[in-house]
């Protein structure tokens, strides 16, 4: 039971005690103390005044003294201005604790019988994955594991953008320039080869404009008069025909990137339930483009293209098909939605894209809304701000990105490089310090990106992120090893201990009471961190616990006990907190390893 459900059932016997009212528990409003006031939790008075016909302060105080006298669990109050704040004794903190680590799930919450889509990556096929991909997959698994804790069935998927104009970029830059070259034959992974590809079309293509401006044409006529992009484009209509050179061309340049994805999301650690190719469904939404022309929604132009006037909402007028019948990506989002509401009967999709593309949602949801589909309120777009690094923004076409394999590896690097210097891994044996580098490594990445709320722009550091003192992943996955050590220690000289060693008897000091209370908000930061869509706030409640033993442990040396009760009773705290960041971090997609 939460402390404000005790709190309301103990506040109702008390209303029914001293003014004989019965009333629901449910109806009493209890809140966390405020931090410039004395108490663990407030009860408030004011709507209760109607009851006790008596002032807010006499109110408070008798209520408060009932609850002290017939209440073990409640130890004092004070009453400030129609607020009674009361302080829970230690009982009520040994009770609460004993629930708590005889509870395997503790933290995750009850089912809601909801069935949520998460949509995240959705990679262009022209190009290897980077920071800003990263960022993207980071937050879209980590939310999809957030609900998944907060009692929800998750459906984790992506849409990969498999053909296009830019796919075409690559593929002709591949034919023009790379003489037949293959992942096969140059060791190099498939996605950055193609990505080459596309760096080595743009620098053709500005060659190709600066010739043209320099034989007289204005930017915007070279720009547009380019061979090599006319060529990209005649590429295109070939694949929408079906050109089986082109087509197969197409096959085997994105088999290659595929591979190279998947290598990408292994080393991550990222998978996905249901995978959607753009190839496969750009013309989904046409049928969507009739219903609305059929309904008044959408309006036909004379050139044949098909708009939607948002003007009235305060948008724009949309284009929903252009006049040659082929689709835009609104189209094409119109129907996927349309399908994945039908086909797996979701009650909320959530989109994992960048905020550079607001408007794009604002826009689908709205059109969605006015073909009469009721779930469009259940979209939510988690729009989420750029990576930055400290020399400034990213740029795919000139190649200035920070490859996202290439980060792995050196997190990897800087991890082993750091935890060398530090020496205590030096007995253990090759593959197991490995993998505890490659562990440390990606916990760090993650830990950086996901700590920040995902509203805001972050500015990502490596060699901060790797730091074992800060508010990083190495400082928590520290912690916990530090722990799994004190156990290994106990176990070794034989000490059972279990939450049949949490007696109320065995009142708990003030520093363990903190250690309770903290792990006692686990569930309520679970929801709070599901209603925001933010996994930054397990990230930072994780921080907090591990902080908080630290502090703890600094202090009090939990094998140096000689009573053996408070020894058992420590062991199962000190236990019970490492389960917990266990939850917490693989919410976060990050493994707390046992030995450090």
């Amino acid at each position: 039971m939460t402390p404000e459900l005790f709190l309301q059932e103990k506040a109702a016997q008390a209303v029914k005690a001293l003014y004989g009212a019965d009333i629901q528990p449910d109806s009493l409003q209890v809140q966390v103390t405020r931090k410039e006031f004395e108490g663990d939790y407030t009860l408030v008075v004011f709507p209760l005044l109607r009851i006790s016909h008596a002032s807010p302060d006499a109110t408070a105080s008798a209520l408060g003294g009932w609850l002290v006298g017939n209440v073990p669990e409640i130890a004092a109050f004070n009453s400030v201005k129609g607020f009674l704040n009361l302080l829970f004794s230690p009982v009520y903190w040994d009770e609460t604790f004993a629930e708590i680590a005889a509870n395997e799930d503790f933290g995750q919450l009850p089912p809601t019988g909801r069935n949520i889509m998460v949509e995240f990556s959705s990679p262009n096929t022209n190009k290897p994955l980077h920071l800003g991909h990263i960022r993207n997959n980071l937050l879209g698994d980590s939310v999809s594991r957030l609900l998944k804790a907060g009692g929800n069935k998750v459906i984790k998927a992506t849409l990969v953008n498999d053909r296009g104009v830019h796919i075409c970029k690559s593929m002709l830059a591949w034919q023009k320039l790379w003489e037949g070259r293959t992942p096969a034959s140059t060791g190099q992974k498939g996605d950055h080869l193609v990505g080459d590809c596309y760096v080595a079309f743009d620098k053709l293509y500005k060659a190709e404009v600066k010739a043209l401006m320099d034989a007289g044409q204005t930017e915007e006529e070279a720009k547009k008069n380019a061979p090599s992009l006319r060529e990209a484009h005649e590429m295109l209509v070939k694949w929408e025909q079906g050109d089986k050179a082109v087509r197969e061309l197409w096959s085997m340049m994105n088999s290659w990137v595929f591979a190279g994805f998947d290598q990408t999301y292994k080393a991550l650690g990222i998978s996905f339930d249901k995978v959607d190719y753009e190839s496969q469904t750009y013309l989904l939404g046409k049928e969507l483009v009739q219903k609305g022309l059929d309904e008044g929604v959408f309006e036909r132009e004379a050139d044949g293209s098909v708009w939607c006037d948002l003007t009235a909402d305060g948008l724009d007028r949309k284009l929903v098909l252009r006049g040659d019948g082929t689709s835009v990506y609104i189209t094409q989002d119109l129907g996927t939605a349309e399908r994945r509401f039908a086909t797996y009967h979701l009650d909320s999709h959530v989109y994992v894209v960048g905020n550079e593309q607001d408007y794009h949602f604002q826009v689908l949801k709205l059109i969605l809304k006015k073909l009469g589909f009721a779930w469009s309120d259940q979209i939510y777009h988690l729009s989420y701000g750029m990576v930055e690094l400290p020399e400034g923004k990213m740029k795919s076409r000139e190649g200035t990105v920070v490859d996202a394999d290439d980060l792995i590896q050196s997190m990897y690097e800087e991890a082993k490089k750091t935890s060398e210097e530090g020496g205590k891994l030096a007995d253990l044996p090759e593959a197991e310090r490995e993998e505890l580098y490659r562990m440390i490594g990606l916990g760090a990445l993650k830990y950086f990106i996901i700590k920040v709320d995902p509203k805001k722009t972050m500015l990502f550091n490596p060699k901060e992120s790797i730091d074992f003192n800060g508010n990083t992943g190495p400082f928590i996955q520290y912690t916990h090893a530090r722990i799994c050590s004190i156990l290994r220690k106990a176990a070794e000289q034989g000490i059972a201990f279990g939450p049949a060693d949490i007696t109320t008897d065995l009142a708990p000091s003030a520093k363990e009471i903190r250690l309770i209370k903290l792990l006692n908000l686990f569930p309520a930061k679970v929801g709070e961190a599901v209603q925001a869509l933010s996994p930054a706030i397990i990230a930072n409640y994780a921080y907090d616990l591990a902080k908080e033993f630290n502090q703890y442990y600094h202090d009090t040396p939990v094998l140096k006990e000689e009573d053996g009760r408070v020894l058992r009773f420590r062991l199962v705290l000190i236990a019970t907190l490492a389960r917990t960041l266990r939850k917490a971090m693989d919410i976060l997609g990050i493994q707390l390893p046992e030995r450090m």
